[in-house]
Protein backbone atom coordinates (compact mmCIF):
# COMPACT_ATOMS: atom_id res chain seq x y z
CA UNK A 1 0.00 0.00 0.00
CA UNK A 2 3.09 2.61 0.58
CA UNK A 3 3.67 2.44 -3.30
CA UNK A 4 0.65 2.89 -3.93
CA UNK A 5 0.23 6.04 -1.46
CA UNK A 6 3.34 6.89 -3.07
CA UNK A 7 2.16 6.67 -6.86
CA UNK A 8 -1.04 8.89 -5.85
CA UNK A 9 1.32 11.48 -4.20
CA UNK A 10 3.42 11.89 -7.28
CA UNK A 11 6.84 10.72 -5.14
CA UNK A 12 7.76 8.16 -7.53
CA UNK A 13 10.02 8.48 -9.91
CA UNK A 14 8.83 9.12 -13.70
CA UNK A 15 9.75 6.24 -15.14
CA UNK A 16 8.81 3.66 -12.54
CA UNK A 17 5.33 5.70 -12.23
CA UNK A 18 5.07 5.48 -15.98
CA UNK A 19 6.48 1.88 -16.87
CA UNK A 20 5.56 -0.26 -13.83
CA UNK A 21 1.89 1.52 -12.84
CA UNK A 22 0.27 2.92 -15.92
CA UNK A 23 1.75 0.28 -18.62
CA UNK A 24 2.71 -3.04 -17.27
CA UNK A 25 0.36 -2.07 -14.43
CA UNK A 26 -2.74 -0.60 -16.33
CA UNK A 27 -2.35 -3.63 -19.45
CA UNK A 28 -2.72 -6.24 -16.87
CA UNK A 29 -5.55 -4.95 -14.84
CA UNK A 30 -7.49 -4.29 -17.88
CA UNK A 31 -6.32 -7.52 -19.60
CA UNK A 32 -7.58 -9.27 -16.50
CA UNK A 33 -10.85 -6.97 -15.76
CA UNK A 34 -11.66 -7.43 -19.70
CA UNK A 35 -11.47 -11.60 -19.59
CA UNK A 36 -13.81 -11.55 -16.47
CA UNK A 37 -16.12 -9.32 -18.63
CA UNK A 38 -16.00 -11.21 -21.40
CA UNK A 39 -16.64 -15.05 -19.51
CA UNK A 40 -19.21 -13.22 -17.02
CA UNK A 41 -20.61 -11.95 -20.45
CA UNK A 42 -20.78 -15.25 -22.19
CA UNK A 43 -22.24 -17.12 -19.35
CA UNK A 44 -25.59 -14.84 -18.90
CA UNK A 45 -24.59 -12.32 -16.30
CA UNK A 46 -24.26 -9.39 -17.40
CA UNK A 47 -24.35 -7.19 -14.28
CA UNK A 48 -21.46 -9.32 -12.37
CA UNK A 49 -19.86 -8.33 -16.23
CA UNK A 50 -19.77 -5.07 -15.86
CA UNK A 51 -19.28 -4.91 -11.97
CA UNK A 52 -15.90 -7.29 -12.40
CA UNK A 53 -14.84 -5.68 -15.93
CA UNK A 54 -14.91 -2.01 -14.51
CA UNK A 55 -15.33 -1.99 -11.12
CA UNK A 56 -11.12 -2.46 -10.66
CA UNK A 57 -10.41 -1.26 -13.73
CA UNK A 58 -11.63 2.64 -13.85
CA UNK A 59 -10.41 3.41 -9.93
CA UNK A 60 -6.50 1.87 -10.84
CA UNK A 61 -6.58 3.72 -14.27
CA UNK A 62 -7.49 6.73 -12.20
CA UNK A 63 -5.09 6.53 -9.75
CA UNK A 64 -2.28 5.52 -11.96
CA UNK A 65 -3.28 8.27 -14.32
CA UNK A 66 -3.36 11.23 -11.73
CA UNK A 67 0.50 9.54 -10.31
CA UNK A 68 2.19 9.84 -13.36
CA UNK A 69 1.04 13.01 -13.95
CA UNK A 70 2.16 14.11 -10.09
CA UNK A 71 5.21 12.04 -10.94
CA UNK A 72 5.62 14.34 -14.43
CA UNK A 73 5.23 17.59 -12.30
CA UNK A 74 8.28 16.75 -10.20
CA UNK A 75 10.27 15.95 -13.03
CA UNK A 76 13.97 17.14 -13.02
CA UNK A 77 14.81 15.69 -16.44
CA UNK A 78 14.21 16.86 -20.16
CA UNK A 79 10.48 18.42 -19.61
CA UNK A 80 9.21 16.86 -22.95
CA UNK A 81 9.42 13.26 -21.19
CA UNK A 82 6.89 14.82 -18.33
CA UNK A 83 4.71 16.22 -21.11
CA UNK A 84 5.08 12.66 -23.05
CA UNK A 85 4.44 10.68 -20.12
CA UNK A 86 1.33 12.67 -19.38
CA UNK A 87 -0.37 12.35 -22.86
CA UNK A 88 0.33 8.92 -23.92
CA UNK A 89 -0.59 7.85 -20.43
CA UNK A 90 -4.56 9.88 -20.49
CA UNK A 91 -4.44 8.32 -24.04
CA UNK A 92 -3.66 5.07 -23.37
CA UNK A 93 -5.72 4.68 -19.94
CA UNK A 94 -8.84 5.81 -21.98
CA UNK A 95 -8.31 2.92 -24.65
CA UNK A 96 -7.99 0.78 -22.08
CA UNK A 97 -10.97 1.66 -20.11
CA UNK A 98 -13.50 2.07 -22.66
CA UNK A 99 -12.45 -0.91 -24.62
Amino acid sequence: MNSLSRLWRGELALGQAFWNWAVFGGLAVNLTTSGLFLVLMMNGHPVAAFIAGYGPSIPYNIVATVGVWRAAGHHRGDPRQADLARAVTIAGMAVLTLT
